[in-house]
Order: structure tokens, then sequence, then C-alpha cells
């Protein structure tokens, strides 16, 4: 079930959610989060943003990111993750601007919102990704890892095998 107003403000008191440092505007269903500096995107721009704020969301929360429509109506488009139980830290958004003309945001302005859903039952697992505890804009990390075998490492390198 999609969170309230009063359903957010719940999980805040009751420590299920946190959103730090207040600031962030509370919508019927939803809490919009603002930008954590000042971005020109030119036409047909990309460029990773972060929310000032830092979400942590219980095992029985999930999360889900939305572009302010006033900004898609300026040919704003974003690229949005799901927020899984158990995410801490600041959130990073791919943002591209497919319009002729620039969009400026200011510092503090609000750009994406998140919708919250309950779980109808806990996750067995909370995120352990490589994006915990996030902090300002965090780059692709999905070559981090090698996916090379230890056997064909060692014949590249010629140590055998």
């Amino acid at each position: 079930m999609a969170f309230s107003d009063k359903e957010i403000a719940s999980a805040i008191e009751m420590g299920e959610l946190k959103i730090l440092p207040r600031g962030f505007r509370l919508n019927p269903a939803g809490v919009d989060l603002r930008i954590d500096r000042g971005v020109r995107l030119k036409p047909k721009q990309q460029l990773l943003v972060a929310s000032i704020e830092r979400v942590e969301l219980s095992n029985r929360i999930v999360g889900f990111l939305h572009l302010r429509s006033s900004l898609a109506r300026e040919g704003l488009f974003a690229s949005l993750a799901l927020v899984d139980p158990g995410f801490r830290g600041q959130l990073t958004v791919s943002l591209y601007n497919s319009g002729d003309s620039a969009v400026n945001l200011a510092k503090g302005e609000r750009f994406i919102q998140l919708s919250l859903l309950r779980l109808g039952k806990p996750s067995t697992k909370k995120y352990a990704g490589r994006y915990q505890n996030s902090s300002g804009v965090v780059a692709s990390r999905r070559r981090k890892r090698s996916h090379t075998p230890k056997i064909m490492e060692s014949v590249i390198q010629g140590t055998g095998g």
C-alpha cells in the first residue's frame, strides 16, 4: 500500500524511515527531495546529480523515485531506480535534457519525489549493494568487479594456471 503524508510522518516518528536533513517537502503521497548543487543542463546534455537528503529505509519499506512534473514539462528526463528496503544514503539521479533550451536547477530546488510503499511482509534481506551509504554523486560501480575468471587472469599475465 502506498504511504500517505500521515503514514510517512508516522514512519519517520517510529524510526522506520529517516530523511535528513529536514527541509524536504511532505506531499499527500510522497516526499519532494532537493538537488545538492546548482546545475545548468544544456540541450542534449546528461548529468549525474544527488539529493541533499540522506534516506534510510527499514526492511518494511520500498521507495520509488519520480521526476517532478514541472521539470519533465521543460524537457528533462531522469533515470530513476527503485530504492530497496534497507538502503541508506543520498540518492544519485541521472538527468537528461531532451529539450532545445537549457534547464537551470538551483541548489536546494525540489527535483524528485520519493513515493513509499509498505511491503506486505518485511524483506528477509536488506539492501547491501555497492551504493550503500552513498554520499554525494556516485558514478556507476557496475564495472568495479572483474568478471574475468582467475584462470584466464593467470593465462593473460603469463603466470600459469
